[in-house]
């Protein structure tokens, strides 16, 4: 794959990111509310910060070991967040991440964008397994992920350190068998 599939779903356009983001990219991220949600954003967010973010997902889908999409508002394709694929192995397993602008929280946009992305990772992609993970202090996160039927693996204490505390991860997994199980139910 030369470059990222438009997906579409009922309110959001997931697809490529662009220089044309950056704006909304840095005016989002740079929001303590989000920062310590994730693992990996920097705080404060500069532009360098977006442009680095676009570079490197252009680089994973040039090297196949990730796939990062803008997550847009379909009646204008507008900026509200990113999610992706990341760490795409020779196992066939990748880890789900995302996030979504905080004045774009609790509408269910994350949920819907993530049951796109499991679509788009066991179909296009062809992975055996996704998995995600999420912070303890982020709860909401798991229900993203429990609402997109993956499966609770563990509790992982003290697995990353941010800010020089140490942050205990939840680990969720969907295997593509579980996933078309899960779609002959519907």
């Amino acid at each position: 794959m030369e470059k990222l599939p438009i997906i579409p779903t009922k309110r959001l356009i997931l697809g490529p990111l662009s220089i044309a983001d950056i704006p909304r990219i840095v005016e989002y991220a740079d929001n303590p509310n989000i920062a310590k949600m994730l693992r990996n954003l920097p705080s404060p967010y500069a532009e360098k910060d977006a442009v680095f973010w676009i570079n490197l997902a252009n680089q994973g889908i040039e090297n196949k070991t990730a796939y990062v999409f803008k997550i847009g508002l379909k009646e204008r394709n507008e900026f509200i967040g990113g999610m992706g694929l990341h760490s795409v192995s020779t196992h066939d397993k990748a880890e789900a991440g995302y996030w979504i602008a905080e004045p774009f929280w609790g509408k269910g946009y994350a949920t819907e964008a993530l049951g796109a992305l499991l679509g788009f990772g066991f179909k296009t992609v062809g992975l055996n397994k996704i998995y995600a993970v999420h912070n303890t202090q982020n709860p909401a996160s798991g229900k993203v992920m429990i609402n997109n039927n993956m499966i609770k693996e563990g509790v992982l204490v003290d697995e990353e350190k941010k800010d020089d505390k140490y942050l205990t991860m939840v680990r969720y997994r969907l295997t593509k068998r579980e996933y078309e199980e899960l779609a002959e139910k519907k």
